[in-house]
């Protein structure tokens, strides 16, 4: 499985990820832990030593979920998030995907 995890990003890349966040193949990057918390989990980088919060369980449980389906928009219906929340799920990731919290994998 071939895998692209580069936590530095130009104004440019973050512009590409958001425009097909959703329809990309995406994991938690190999280096991330998450540790649960009442608001949702935080989740820490160790190689970048950055520290991101998750601010609800349905995103928590959708960023561990992401490398069991072909893209994003797969796992958030299989999550059944709503349509109308799909937006904010996808800045949700577009940011993660920027800090290098998930990174984009080939899809299965």
């Amino acid at each position: 499985m071939s895998t692209t995890c580069s936590w530095k990003t130009s104004r440019s890349t973050v512009c590409a990820v958001s425009t097909s966040i959703l329809d990309r193949a995406w994991r938690l990057h190999a280096h991330v832990a998450l540790r649960p918390e009442r608001f949702g989990a935080l989740a820490y980088h160790f190689d970048t030593r950055r520290l991101s919060f998750l601010k609800n369980q349905e995103l928590v449980a959708l960023v561990q979920s992401l490398h069991e389906y072909e893209s994003a928009l797969h796992a958030c219906r299989a999550k059944d998030i709503p349509e109308n929340e799909l937006p904010a799920y996808a800045r949700a990731l577009e940011r993660l995907a920027a800090t290098g919290m998930i990174c984009e994998r080939s899809a299965a």
